[in-house]
């Protein structure tokens, strides 16, 4: 790859403000000075370094979210603040998109990648990715509930979903349940328990396959996967 395409790539500036980089003696390959900004490098092999800092070259970056409540899923909004806005400049630079939505009042667990592959193998229906969510509901939550989700439940606008793994935590005038679904429906945790006549109100997703929300992540906060994490994620079923 040619050297000011790498350093472009791995957000260090335009190839203009690249160039300037090399008149400045600020780039070194392999322990000499870089001086065209067209010689071409070996991203496994060559050490760059960048005012004494080594250049790790990435294609991909894999980020996970504890997406806030109040901001949307999307990579740009005219109205509100979306969880790109969230990222510093150098991860915006690789221009992740979220791995399907989370609504803008729900929090949790958000994926953020450019990597188009990865995005398919978890949202398409046919690899039957399960996200888990917990969710406070107005209503007491009964065994009657559990068995309807388990079968699948009619939305209002007579979707019949697919089958979904209900969890009662806790039963009363408020309950606290889990709910494990295959799909992503427009607002479909929230529909489903309106089919059944209860409220939710507070949503947090979880898990989405084999990723678990890190508890350490403050919401609007987010780190990088880690190695064994997204090797749990590109195993194919």
């Amino acid at each position: 790859m040619r050297l000011d395409k790498l350093l472009s790539n791995m957000g260090y500036g335009s190839r203009k403000e690249v160039k300037i980089l090399l008149k400045s003696k600020a780039v070194e390959v392999n322990g000499c000075v870089a001086k065209d900004v067209s010689m071409h490098v070996d991203t496994d092999a060559d050490e760059i370094l960048v005012m004494g800092e080594k250049v790790v070259y990435t294609e991909f970056i894999y980020l996970m979210m504890n997406k806030p409540p109040g901001v949307i899923s999307a990579t740009e909004d005219k109205h509100d603040k979306t969880v790109i806005d969230l990222l510093d400049p150098l991860a915006q630079h690789f221009k992740p998109f979220p791995v399907g939505r989370l609504d803008k009042d729900t929090e949790g667990l958000l994926i953020l990648t450019n990597d188009g592959h990865l995005t398919h193998q978890l949202l398409s229906p046919k690899k039957h990715v399960p996200k888990l969510y917990f969710a406070i509901i107005e209503g007491r939550v009964t065994e009657d509930d559990v068995m309807k989700f388990k079968e699948g439940v009619t939305l209002d606008d007579g979707y019949f979903t697919k089958p979904g793994e209900l969890t009662i935590l806790s039963s009363g005038d408020v309950s606290e349940i889990e709910l494990s679904i295959m799909e992503g429906k427009f607002h479909q945790v929230k529909r489903m328990f309106e089919s059944v006549g209860k409220k939710v109100t507070y949503l947090k997703r979880m898990r989405m396959g084999s990723l678990q929300l890190d508890e350490t992540i403050e919401l609007g906060d987010y780190r990088h996967l880690t190695e064994e994490e997204l090797e749990a994620l590109q195993q194919k079923e």
